[in-house]
């Protein structure tokens, strides 16, 4: 029974990940991020001047820094960790949003449901497969930047590798989000659209002091930050990912187990309404 369910999980990943494959998503997250690889290759450079003075070269503009090369690199990690972990997110909701709504195509998933896979393993082999598509995607993108870093520099910041962990955390979260849309509207396009608001809404809903402020009512101040605590906290998890980068430090784990809790609860919706749906 036990060989049974695994070799049934691995059929599920490997069709998601053919799928990704067919449908030129694999391939386009590729080509992008070795892109955005040769990018920095070609247009980063930090040089030594007489011993203190840094020089970092960077998207064409030039800043002098009279400090040590470690901590310069360090902040230049931090700045990069934040625009390769926003670029990232958006790059695996455009791709991962339409591998939900095919499943449920007519024709296919009548198909997938005649066969001898309960509805819930057949959804969980392809939110798995969608996560394994991102992923590998993003290790490679951050490794190759980090490989190009070490490399122009000589400062190996391990800490920069946090941005690998967090940013497939937060595509997991949001994830739940596009299978939920998916499930229920089998749209991909409203999918990415809801997706996507979100991720915009974050830096404006973590804005809460200066909301109390701005809010004249109470119950607008307190939908605010009932708003602000229930969503996915995308602006802080890059806030969090770039002090992880510059000093190691995280002052708050709010932002994981509240984005978290939301996930497990899209996950759970997702999964109720896809058992009872009659396709």
């Amino acid at each position: 029974m036990a060989n049974s369910l695994w070799i049934t999980s691995i059929a599920l990943l490997v069709d998601t990940l053919r799928e990704a494959l067919a449908r030129k998503i694999f391939w386009g997250l590729f080509a992008v991020s070795t892109v955005m690889i040769l990018f920095f290759l070609f247009l980063m450079k930090i040089d030594i001047v007489e011993g203190a003075t840094a020089t970092v070269s960077l998207f064409g503009g030039v800043v002098d820094h009279t400090t040590s090369l470690e901590r310069l690199v360090r902040q230049v990690y931090g700045a990069v960790a934040a625009f390769l972990y926003g670029f990232g997110m958006f790059l695996a909701v455009f791709a991962s949003a339409g591998l939900t709504p095919s499943l449920l195509e007519p024709g296919r998933i009548e198909l997938l449901l005649s066969k001898p896979v309960g509805r819930v393993h057949l959804l969980f082999g392809r939110f798995a497969g969608n996560i394994l598509v991102i992923s590998t995607n993003t290790i490679y993108l951050v490794l190759g930047v980090w490989a190009i870093f070490g490399w122009k520099t000589g400062v190996w910041n391990q800490a920069f590798l946090w941005v690998i962990l967090t940013t497939i955390f937060l595509f997991t979260v949001l994830l739940t989000v596009v299978m939920l849309v998916g499930v229920v509207f089998e749209s991909a396009a409203l999918a990415t659209m809801v997706t996507v608001a979100l991720m915009l809404m974050s830096p404006i809903l973590a804005q809460t002091s200066l909301m109390e402020r701005l809010l004249s009512s109470d119950w607008s101040r307190q939908l605010w930050k009932g708003l602000y605590y229930v969503l996915p906290k995308t602006y802080d998890l890059g806030r969090m990912t770039r002090a992880l980068v510059l000093d190691g430090r995280v002052d708050s784990m709010m932002p994981v187990w509240s984005s978290a809790a939301f996930a497990i609860v899209a996950l759970i919706a997702t999964l109720v309404i896809f058992a009872r749906r009659d396709y």
